[in-house]
Order: structure tokens, then sequence, then C-alpha cells
């Protein structure tokens, strides 16, 4: 059995996923889209910020606790929503969100999961976590789903903005990217290499979109399923329909996948309480900045009329301090824990969580500040110059 305490960085954890997880679901997980320019620089722009390193200063009594929302946090991180999740690994979605309950930070289900919106509340004791929105054509669907998210104690609406049209996602495409995968002979001659996560998906019966099927009239059977996901997604979502799912929700709405200042100005009149500077992770607009070089200027354009997040490319605690210092409130991750979760399961989102806070902590320590809430752009060698 592996001994995770000698498991130290993110990467090791996506190596080991990327045997254990079936090529097409590894590959959606990790990838962007077009020439994956994009989904590159989120990760490498981190690299250009230098901190400042302080020296003789008191670094006991480190506290990395925060709020997003109001709602305390063990630090500023929540579990980013992700499709498909329940591909990764068995159940992935409860298994996620029962390691975030027990680390204290919270999880975002995805309209797209495996597991429903009714699963996590279940397997969670009715834990409040977030759920994310994608509008659809069908508003009937949409106020259903609505409706369910109250039901289930979900306490924040995520609604992503930057998914009208679906970004060209060529391993998606070359794979025959589907849930659960078509029975071709290439995917019954990889699934063959993965023996531990067939084990795993025979023990459940969460193989499909859960939070879609049998709640659709007229969608019987997995291809109807399919059909009818793929022409759903709204290309005529304006800033209208925000508003309208605002009151529809009445509670606390996030707008996920701002990367403009007029467009955070919008956000803020729409009546949101959050805002995630984020490009999708690479996988929708190829050429896009990345995230957190929009960060700061979108942070200025705000102030503090709405709590401003981002997400993108942030793989260790460090970079979840330089968000801190370049105006985010508070971060979210996708590829990291679904390395944990497709690595090992509950246990291995579990280590993503301590090793991403380990090394905010220390971080924080050598730039000479003790207290998350006091992190700014004073740790940041030179403060908030033009990284990019």
């Amino acid at each position: 059995m592996t001994d995770l305490s000698k498991i130290t960085h993110i990467d090791v954890l996506q190596r080991i996923a990327r045997r254990r997880v079936p090529r097409m679901f590894y590959d959606y997980a990790d990838s962007g889209s077009w020439t994956e320019g994009t989904y590159r620089a989120n990760e490498s722009d981190f690299q250009k910020i230098l901190l400042r390193q302080r020296v003789a200063v008191n670094m006991e009594n480190r506290s990395t606790r925060s709020t997003m929302l109001g709602q305390p946090v063990a630090m500023p991180v929540a579990l980013a929503p992700t499709g498909l999740t329940g591909m990764q690994h068995a159940d992935g979605e409860i298994l996620a969100a029962r390691a975030a309950k027990a680390f204290g930070v919270p999880f975002t289900l995805s309209t797209m999961s495996i597991c429903s919106i009714e699963d996590v509340a279940e397997a969670t004791d009715r834990h409040p976590f977030w759920f994310q929105l994608y509008v659809m054509r069908d508003r009937g669907f949409i106020e259903r789903l609505i409706d369910r998210a109250k039901a289930a104690n979900v306490s924040a609406l995520q609604l992503t903005v930057d998914l009208q049209i679906l970004g060209q996602r060529h391993k998606d495409i070359v794979n025959g990217l589907s849930a659960p995968p078509k029975p071709t002979l290439a995917n019954l001659m990889n699934l063959a290499t993965k023996p531990r996560w067939c084990w795993n998906m025979l023990q459940t019966p969460r193989r499909t979109f859960r939070n879609i099927a049998g709640h659709v009239e007229g969608v019987t059977d997995l291809s109807k399923l399919s059909a009818w996901t793929a022409q759903q997604f709204d290309p005529q979502l304006n800033w209208g329909d925000v508003e309208w799912i605002k009151r529809r929700w009445g509670g606390k709405l996030v707008i996920k996948g701002i990367m403009d200042a007029e467009d955070a100005r919008h956000a803020v009149d729409s009546g949101a309480d959050a805002l995630i500077v984020s490009n999708h992770g690479g996988r929708q607009l190829d050429g896009a900045p990345s995230s957190i070089s929009q960060l700061p200027r979108i942070a200025d354009a705000v102030g503090r009329e709405i709590e401003v997040w981002m997400d993108g490319g942030v793989r260790s605690g460090q970079d979840v301090l330089k968000a801190r210092a370049l105006g985010a409130r508070g971060v979210l991750i996708g590829r990291p824990f679904l390395y944990g979760l497709g690595a090992f399961g509950q246990a291995g989102v579990s280590r993503a969580l301590e090793i991403i806070h380990r090394e905010l902590d220390l971080t924080m320590a050598f730039c000479g500040r003790t207290d998350i809430e006091t992190v700014d752009s004073g740790i940041l060698l030179d403060g908030r110059r033009d990284w990019f």
C-alpha cells in the first residue's frame, strides 16, 4: 500500500492518475482546446511572479483560515466544478465532496457530473456544498435543477457564462469521449490495462450524467441523453438571463468565466455575490490570456463591490498565495484534486489538499506573514508591477 505521506507534490499524483485512469477520461481532464497555448499559459504565468523573502520575523502561530462568501474555510481554496468527475474514479463527486468536507473547504458539483445533486447531498449528510449551473435552452429543466439544488442544501450557485458553445478539444474528439465509454476495440483494449478503475466502476450504478438522466422528458436512453446534451447549451445566453437566474435562485450567486474588466462590471450590476476570473482551464478560447494575468486588472475594476476569485493553472500553495497577493479572495482548483482522485480516490483528494495547504503555509511564513488575511502585494518582489 502506498504511503501517501511520501507524496509531496501534485505532479506525483498526476503521474499515478495517468497510469490508472482510462485514456479518454484522463485526457478530458488534462487537456485544453486547439493548440493548448492558453492551457499551458495558465500554469507557466504563475512562474513569472516572484516572491519577496523576509527573514528574522516571528513565524509562529500561522493561520491560513479565511472566508469565501462569508463561509469559514481552512484555506482560501475550493474544489472547482469539473464535469465527468465520477469517471476519474467511481463515485468521484461523492468522494471529493467528502474529502472537502473533512478538510474544511467548499466543494462545487458540476451540472455535468456523474453523481447527482441528490447523491452528493445524501452521501455528505446534507453538508452545504456549491452547485455549478450551465444555462440550457430548456428553461423548465433549469428551473427544476435550481429547485433540486435548494432542496439539497446547496449554499451557493455558480453560473458558468463562458460555455455557450463548446471549444474544440482535439483529444476528446479523437478519443470519442462518452460516459460510459463506448465499447469500441480501442476503448476495450485501454480499459483492459486499468483493472483497478474497472473494478471500482463495476461496484457503482453511477455511470452517466445523473443530474440529467431521468429528469428530462423524452430522454430514455444513453443515445438520446447524448443528443439532448449536445444541443442544449444556449448560445443566446445574456446578462438578462443572469438576472433571471439570480431572482429564481434567490441565494448566493457566483459568476464563473470572467476574463474582461467590462464583463466584471456586468457581473457586479447583475447582483452576483462573487465572480471567478477564469478561462475554463484553457478549454474554450485558445489564444486568450492566462487567468492570473487578468486577475489584477479585474480586481481593480470592481474593488470591494464583489468578491473576486480565480481558477486556472493553480498547482501549488505558492500559486494560491500569489493569487491572493494579486487580488483574489480565493481560488478554485480542478486538475490537482482530479489527479488525486484518479490516483487514490478520496484519500488522494485529501492528499492533494494537504500538499497545497502545506505549501501555502510555509511560503506565507517565508514571505514574513503569519495570517492569510494580511497577505497583499507586499509579499511580491516589486509589489504589483506588470508581471505579464
